[in-house]
């Protein structure tokens, strides 16, 4: 005891006698100056959690889109979104968490990055990832804080139309894309994605620019097809083997979110709709319909894959299918492992972009006649199942079977609807990204859980936090975009 106090005193004394002592004013847990990289890599992790999560409190798109279901606390399943405050959760996950650090990693790159090839390519690769995080929050909200966002000196600011948002954007990516430079470096293994190879961020540009695009199709054709096209011929992804996958540690803290929140958080509220896993061709069978399903789901206690009734509450988890690999500590089941792995295993890469999706929007753009030049529809669209089953078993084996079960059909109607109902399936974890699909082709129905809060949500509210604190700017917004409701159609979702 008296030796700790003995080096209390010291400390005191030591500090007293200091003679600079603005050092005091330094909080060593918040250092002025940041190695650009560390801010970098911070973003980007940042980023693969948000799109990953599927916390309750945030990531509720897989609910939304009846991928997943839940069976004791109901409220995410019947769209209760402006109660359950999800929205300043999405909100303040993006704003707050990579874009501010992107943003910061630009700024300390321009005098920690002495090399100019490489500090071209590190600005644009982080601009790219800004461009990824906006794409997101303007197809989730609407309206923004876009051009005023990151201006300290302004402390409420105001909301950017969002398809004015949408251009800037678009003309941000083509820049981006220019001043990649394949010959010079960029950040290494600081970049947790392409180990900061220009040569596949430049395609991972063209292919974000080609889903820009077909976002487009209905309310913009003309700048659609432009950019479509411009995209395709750029150079898109052309395989698996451009994926934009995350690396996720095997070890906390940089751990895959569906494992943080299936298997360290011990969640067993989720499991499979039987829409979902009906649409799948394995609804109350021990065998499989679709290839992809036992590395989707996992069989239940007797061995069938069985997906619940959506949001109907106070049924047995066990009775049902959960997430493939959540059920390996119940022991219910030995569950298959994925060529990706589990998408509960901690280290399960996140899937940010990939061929699969690529596939299915040049498929959709040849139906539309916005792309010509290229293959025939029917097949980009067998290119993308293909890609899919190829992704998640590691194998082409029942692709081809999938294929002639689902066939394309003639008329673009048709044609639309076969595509959305495979992109559907394929984009299974991808729940922003299926939840998109799903309003701008309206396909498949979904229909709305018993006690549902709403009809189907096609947007987020404004995060509650907005109204009271930036509501001069949050109710012009909330005008301008025809009301702030979660029936609100955005600018893309014109039919």
């Amino acid at each position: 005891m008296k030796k700790k106090i003995l080096i209390l005193v010291a400390m005191a004394f030591l500090t007293a006698c200091t003679k600079d002592i603005t050092k005091l004013n330094i909080d060593p847990k918040h250092p002025s100056v940041v190695p650009s990289y560390t801010l970098f890599t911070t973003a980007e992790n940042l980023m693969a959690n948000n799109m990953t999560s599927v916390s309750e409190n945030d990531n509720i798109t897989r609910l939304i889109e009846q991928q997943w279901t839940e069976v004791q606390y109901l409220t995410e399943s019947q769209y209760n979104i402006p109660g359950r405050s999800i929205a300043d959760g999405v909100w303040d996950e993006f704003y707050t968490g990579p874009l501010t650090n992107f943003e910061k990693a630009k700024g300390f790159m321009k005098t920690d990055v002495l090399d100019a090839g490489k500090l071209k390519n590190e600005l644009a690769i982080t601009d790219i990832c800004e461009i990824y995080c906006f794409y997101y929050l303007v197809t989730t909200f609407g309206d923004i804080p876009y051009s005023q966002a990151f201006n300290s000196s302004i402390a409420f600011p105001k909301y950017d139309k969002a398809a004015t948002i949408y251009a800037d954007l678009l003309k941000r990516l083509d820049a981006d894309i220019a001043n990649l430079d394949p010959s010079s470096g960029s950040f290494g293994s600081a970049d947790m994605i392409y180990s900061g190879d220009p040569a596949a961020w430049t395609k991972f540009a063209n292919t974000f620019k080609l889903k820009m695009g077909i976002l487009l199709a209905d309310s913009d054709p003309t700048t659609a097809k432009a950019t479509i096209t411009s995209a395709a011929q750029a150079g898109v992804f052309t395989s698996n083997s451009d994926n934009a996958l995350y690396a996720f540690s095997s070890s906390p803290p940089y751990t895959n979110q569906a494992w943080v929140g299936l298997v360290q958080g011990g969640r067993r509220d989720y499991v499979a709709t039987d829409t979902y896993m009906t649409l799948l061709g394995s609804q109350n069978s021990s065998t499989v319909g679709d290839p992809r399903t036992p590395y989707y789901f996992a069989q239940n206690k007797v061995g069938k894959y069985v997906g619940a009734p959506n949001a109907v509450g106070t049924i047995l988890y066990s009775n049902f299918s959960l997430p493939s690999g959540s059920q390996l500590t119940l022991g219910n089941s030995t569950g298959q492992e994925p060529s990706i792995g589990n998408l509960a295993n901690a280290n399960c890469p996140g899937d940010l972009l990939d061929y699969s999706e690529t596939q299915f929007y040049l498929a959709e753009a040849v139906a539309r006649g916005l792309y010509t030049g290229g293959w025939p529809a029917a097949t980009y669209y067998a290119n993308g199942i293909t890609a899919s089953v190829q992704y998640w078993t590691g194998s082409t084996t029942g692709a081809d079977a999938l294929i002639a079960a689902n066939p394309i059909g003639s008329g673009q109607a048709a044609q639309l609807q076969a595509i959305a109902a495979q992109q559907y399936l394929a984009l299974y974890n991808r729940g922003y990204d299926a939840w998109t699909v799903n309003r701008r082709l309206d396909y498949p129905v979904l229909i709305p859980p018993p006690n549902a809060i709403s009809a189907f949500p096609v947007r987020y509210t404004y995060p509650n936090k907005e109204q009271q604190v930036n509501k001069t700017n949050y109710d012009a917004a909330s005008s301008s975009i025809g009301g702030d409701l979660v029936t609100t159609k955005l600018f893309f979702d014109t039919k």
